[in-house]
């Protein structure tokens, strides 16, 4: 379930999902390397809500899950005839 935080989004546990100890958060950097994109984008797509972000201090922290479900969600695959 994500909530509105000031002018960003933050990630809040729901009772289904794994306890915040066991989540393990990227950087903007990681998330970056990750999908293979410039931190940028990754930045563009926290402010704009299409991936859950934490604060800590003045950075992000993003579940790795998240960045899994985006990826997965964002898939377009090939229609076969």
């Amino acid at each position: 379930m994500a909530v509105e935080c000031g002018r960003f989004r933050c990630v809040m546990a729901a009772a289904d999902e794994r306890p915040l100890n066991e989540v393990v958060f990227l950087t903007v950097a990681e998330v970056a390397s990750v999908m293979r994109v410039s931190k940028m984008t990754v930045y563009r797509l926290v402010h704009s809500g299409h991936l859950p972000a934490i604060r800590v201090g003045r950075s992000f922290r993003v579940p790795e899950q998240a960045v899994h479900e985006y990826l997965r969600d964002s898939y377009v695959g090939v229609e076969t005839a």
